[in-house]
């Protein structure tokens, strides 16, 4: 599943991030900024009508992401114990 796909209110645990080409510098970004594998994470709020951007919590920080961001990091469903 996808981040860009969790529906409001509910946590994941990150699986990776995707990148789009040879050192991708969003997807890196995204690293540097806590999405790793086994980190729990988010979706807090969404913009109306399915809109940019969706707001992502991981920890006690949190992030707006873009829906195209939010899609290179695959999450999955059960939280890490």
């Amino acid at each position: 599943m996808r981040l860009s796909d969790l529906p409001k209110g509910t946590e994941a645990v990150v699986d990776r991030v995707d990148d789009a080409h040879t050192n991708d510098p969003i997807a890196q970004r995204l690293r540097d900024l806590g999405f790793v594998d086994g980190e729990a994470v988010r979706v807090v709020a969404c913009a109306p009508l399915g809109g940019d951007p969706l707001l992502i919590q991981i920890g006690f920080t949190r992030f707006a992401l873009r829906r195209a961001e939010a899609a290179r990091v695959s999450v999955r469903s059960e939280v890490a114990a």
